[in-house]
């Protein structure tokens, strides 16, 4: 895939979670999180399900695709899903992003372990770059509304998220499109949330409103299944660390969505911490593709 490409995905990918955290704040006042998760994995399933019903798309045949989407599942759409609607219920959005800033660190650190993924010089300086922007985004507001809890169970949820990332790279999903892979994931996801939340929460607190609808639809659709079908697109062509780069740019889209939608003034640190913030994401992936034409060049 071109790095022009690769990059544009990264940052629709971004663009669409940095939203993500307005519209979850919107949807949990009309419903209770546990519920709201059961609710966001099965619209997102059943849409991307139908769409890929729709281009022709074929459930998986093998059961070792199955246990594959299912590991995945278990990491990212549930285990990451849930506890970062519960991290998101008890901080605010700046702390959630840049909770969200630290998967690709997870991601560097499990794939250097499990993967034997090294990062050269210049591509640790793009990541460290990234997390001091990203921290820089959200600075303002570590002081406001939070908690140690928050910030310790969105520390869970960027962790799960980065095993499952790293886990699509060591489990073979090439027989399986990123579209029905998704899709299929996320309906596992509902199978397990739903049961969860029915037990805990039960549905009194559900408020059926419109006021729930429409975050729940943006939640579930483009923050979910569209983005997940594109980050899935994204590792099957980039090493696991590179395929966390969203995660940086998230925090910069996420600041400036809240400023447009719930009129959140922009400081001075934090117009900085978006600079640095993209700029750690060309860097880091500049630094991988020299590292690939150079691996080819040897090659040949």
């Amino acid at each position: 895939m071109a790095p022009a490409v690769m990059l544009a995905i990264i940052f629709a990918v971004a663009l669409l979670i940095g939203g993500n955290y307005t519209a979850l704040k919107f949807a949990l006042d009309h419903a209770s999180p546990l519920a709201l998760v059961a609710m966001r994995t099965t619209v997102g399933g059943t849409f991307l399900m139908m769409f890929a019903f729709a281009i022709g798309e074929r459930l998986p045949t093998r059961a070792d695709d199955y246990l594959t989407i299912f590991i995945v599942s278990l990491c990212i759409t549930t285990v990451s899903s849930m506890t970062l609607v519960l991290g998101v219920d008890k901080v605010t959005a700046g702390v959630a992003a840049i909770m969200a800033s630290t998967m690709p660190l997870f991601t560097a650190v499990i794939a250097f372990f499990v993967l034997s993924e090294r990062l050269s010089g210049l591509a640790t300086t793009g990541l460290v770059m990234g997390f001091v922007g990203a921290a820089a985004v959200a600075s303002p507001a570590l002081e406001g509304d939070t908690s140690l809890a928050g910030i310790l169970i969105l520390l869970v949820a960027t962790s799960a998220w980065a095993v499952g990332t790293v886990m699509m790279k060591v489990r073979d999903v090439s027989r399986v499109s990123p579209v029905m892979f998704v899709a299929v994931q996320l309906y596992m996801s509902a199978a397990v949330c739903i049961p969860v939340a029915l037990l805990i929460e039960g549905t009194d607190d559900i408020d059926w409103s419109v006021g729930l609808a429409v975050p729940l639809f943006y939640a579930a659709v483009p923050a979910m299944a569209i983005t997940f079908a594109l980050m899935a697109t994204i590792i099957r062509h980039a090493p696991a660390a590179q395929a966390a780069l969203p995660a940086y740019v998230i925090p910069v889209f996420g600041v400036l969505l809240a400023w447009l939608i719930r009129d959140e003034q922009l400081e001075p640190i934090e117009l900085l911490g978006g600079a640095l913030v993209v700029a750690g994401v060309f860097v880091l992936s500049w630094a991988n593709n020299r590292e690939k034409a150079q691996a080819n060049a040897e090659a040949t």
